[in-house]
């Protein structure tokens, strides 16, 4: 009974580390999207917690075979059934953050350094203290497996703990990183850069600008989504050469000073502020604090570096008046600056005219659709512009723009049209997404997960 006792514990401890690991992994993907940021974690378990109740479950289940003698002969039994409970269990939990997985697909887990690292550290401790629980508890090996359980449902917090652990590590490489990245864009005396932040909008006006000055210049960007601080530098690291002319950078920011961290790392020539809006409401806490923390950007330019800025949007236009080298761009609103009129859209693309501050004037034509597409391609084009590009120059770059993948990109599957705008979304993305599909006929479905990380706000905006 003894020996088989033996193995049937070995066997559930066998099956609890998949489990422990799939456990592991759904979590430091969620840490990862949480930025690395303890806070930000924390706030995502307390409102995310129901979707990981099976943890409790798991630790609890775990606690009773770990403490639980296996011995008088009659205990040999409970712990029969302890075992068996934790092995179904397991296969359960397997299941289901498969399915999580599956479901959290958008942004996939990368193995950065920095995930491996806190996998290193979360190995480390974990082996440490199942092997002192083994030793120290009366069941000795035989708590192995509820000791594995207990640490695996541990793990939706544990992380908290191990990026603590490794804070100071993180930080230490983090500066020579960056400083090693200063010194790559410092000895490039040719290079300019352009800093592109807002609200909503900054990822496709960064790839606009690519698609109209690369005929033009020698362009770098930060690729996809990379707008950290470290998404940044590794950009510098791994893409720059000394022939770049041009480096935009695309900023992101879910705290007041994010901004600000990103342009004393690369210190910017000119700056495109695309919108101001209730984004990250729930980290940002107020509109003062999102308004304040996107004009960083303004605040870190040179003296007469250019600041183009979104004249239609009110928290960017009413907040402009400190900054004396700036340009406005507009959609069907004269004034000083560039401005978009004559529009017409249509099912397979827009039409509009580009005013200048000139009064030169220039037809375009581009596949995107939607009127909100059309002011971040006159922020794009006013750019191009002012970097000495001739408007006329520009119509055949601006009837290449795509549409940046699942930002209202359209997709033809037979009969059937899709409006693909599922990356993020916005009170006013939704609206000009809703105002998109207006624009079709027949059946119209509207499909959403609603919006989030708008605080207090979330309810008003999504109802």
């Amino acid at each position: 009974m003894d020996i088989f006792l033996l193995i049937f514990t070995l066997v559930a401890a066998a099956v609890m580390l998949p489990a422990y690991f799939f456990v592991l992994r759904y979590n430091l993907h969620m840490f990862q999207l949480n930025g690395y940021k303890n806070g930000e974690h924390a706030n995502w378990i307390k409102k995310n917690i129901n979707k990981q109740l099976i943890l409790f479950v798991l630790a609890a289940l775990g606690i009773v075979e770990a403490i639980i003698p296996q011995s008088p002969k009659e205990m040999a039994a409970l712990q029969i059934v302890l075992c068996s409970l934790l092995i179904v269990i397991s296969l359960i939990i397997i299941k289901y953050y498969l399915y999580l997985k599956r479901v959290n697909n958008k942004k996939k887990l990368v193995y950065t350094a920095r995930v491996k690292r806190l996998v290193t550290t979360d190995t480390i401790i974990n082996i440490i203290i199942a092997v002192l629980l083994a030793v120290f508890l009366p069941k000795g090996v035989y708590a192995l497996p509820g000791v594995l359980a207990f640490l695996a449902a541990l793990h939706f917090a544990a992380l908290i703990v191990m990026n603590t652990v490794n804070k100071p590590i993180e930080k230490s490489i983090n500066n020579y990183y960056i400083n090693d990245a200063k010194k790559m864009l410092e000895s490039n005396s040719q290079i300019k850069v352009i800093g592109v932040t807002g609200s909503y909008g900054k990822t496709s006006v960064k790839y606009y600008l690519h698609t109209l000055l690369q005929e033009h210049f020698n362009v770098l960007i930060t690729p996809e989504s990379y707008n950290t601080p470290m998404g940044v530098v590794k950009t510098i690291r791994s893409s720059l050469k000394p022939t770049h002319e041009l480096f935009i950078c695309e900023m992101g920011a879910r705290h007041v000073g994010d901004i600000k961290e990103i342009c004393d790392i690369v210190h910017p020539d000119m700056g495109v502020i695309t919108s101001i809006g209730p984004q990250h409401l729930e980290t940002f806490f107020n509109m003062e604090n999102i308004v304040s923390t996107k004009y960083e950007l303004g605040d870190a330019l040179p003296e007469g570096g250019m600041l183009f800025l979104n004249g239609d949007n009110e928290y960017v236009s009413g907040n402009a008046d400190k900054y004396k080298t700036k340009t406005f761009y507009r959609v069907n609103s004269e004034g000083e600056g560039y401005h978009a009129e004559n529009i017409k859209l249509t099912q397979t693309g827009t039409d509009f005219t580009v005013v200048a501050p000139s009064g030169e004037k220039e037809n375009y034509h581009m596949k995107l659709v939607g009127a909100h597409n059309v002011i971040n391609v006159v922020g794009a084009i006013a750019v191009a512009n002012t970097l000495g590009v001739k408007l006329s120059d520009l119509i055949i770059p601006v009837r290449r723009i795509l549409p940046v993948a699942h930002r209202l990109e359209l997709l033809e599957r037979g009969n059937v049209t899709i409006i693909d705008d599922a990356y993020n979304s916005n009170p006013v993305g939704s609206k000009a997404a809703v105002e998109t599909l207006n624009m079709f006929d027949g059946v119209r479905i509207l499909v959403t997960p609603g919006m989030v990380e708008l605080g207090d706000k979330e309810e008003e905006y999504n109802y």
